[in-house]
């Protein structure tokens, strides 16, 4: 049983929208990317949704990297998209994982903040209801897989990933940014295994 990354392998890049390897934690690896996506206009080299990754077989992935897709599922669609990133993944595979961090968001909606840019991303300033709801450029542009039906604190990802067959996870919320990230293990790993990847593919904090 592998109880490290290997140096390389085949990463699935679900809900990659236009996005490549370049802006993952594998980016300048000799990891060979599949990309998934439900939306055809970006070319994916699969596509389907989430829910549903039929179009990749049992055991195949050594590695999957998931950006802020899980919170555009309604809630009880999340176990089923998490079951199927474990599926994919090999024994010893990892899933790493980023979405909003809705306790971090809570507090600035608290401090009346709703509409204040809170961070500005590649598509510009994004505010409390933009990381609530969907951002609200991309829905009026008429992207309506940008809306927002779901959402989690760490302490409810890290439950929800674990109550879905991944085995242990490393995990971080980070301030500035108000994501969460999470690095799940199909199998069990040392702890120095797990912290020491988990450095090596989780943005600092």
């Amino acid at each position: 049983m592998a109880h490290a990354l290997p140096e390389h392998g085949t990463l699935l890049h679900v809900g990659c929208g236009p996005k490549r390897i370049e802006h993952t934690p594998f980016a300048g690896s000799d990891w060979q990317e599949v990309r998934f996506d439900i939306d055809p206009a970006v070319m994916p080299d699969l596509l389907g949704s989430l829910t549903d990754l039929g179009a990749v077989a049992d055991a195949s992935m050594d590695a999957l990297f998931s950006s802020h897709n899980l919170e555009h599922l309604y809630a009880h669609e999340v176990p089923m998209a998490l079951a199927e990133f474990r599926r994919v993944l090999r024994p010893g595979g990892v899933a790493v994982i980023t979405c909003p961090d809705l306790q971090g968001v809570a507090a600035l909606v608290a401090q009346d903040q709703l509409l204040n840019p809170a961070y500005v991303s590649g598509m510009g300033p994004i505010t409390p209801l933009d990381m609530l709801y969907g951002h609200r450029a991309s829905l009026a542009a008429g992207n309506l897989h940008m809306a927002h039906r779901c959402g989690f604190t760490r302490t409810v990802l890290q439950a929800t990933v674990l109550e879905a067959g991944f085995t242990q996870c490393a995990s971080l919320r980070r301030s500035k940014t108000y994501d969460l990230w999470i690095m799940a293990t199909v199998a069990m790993w040392p702890e120095e295994a797990l912290q020491a990847t988990a450095r090596r593919l989780l943005p600092a904090g």
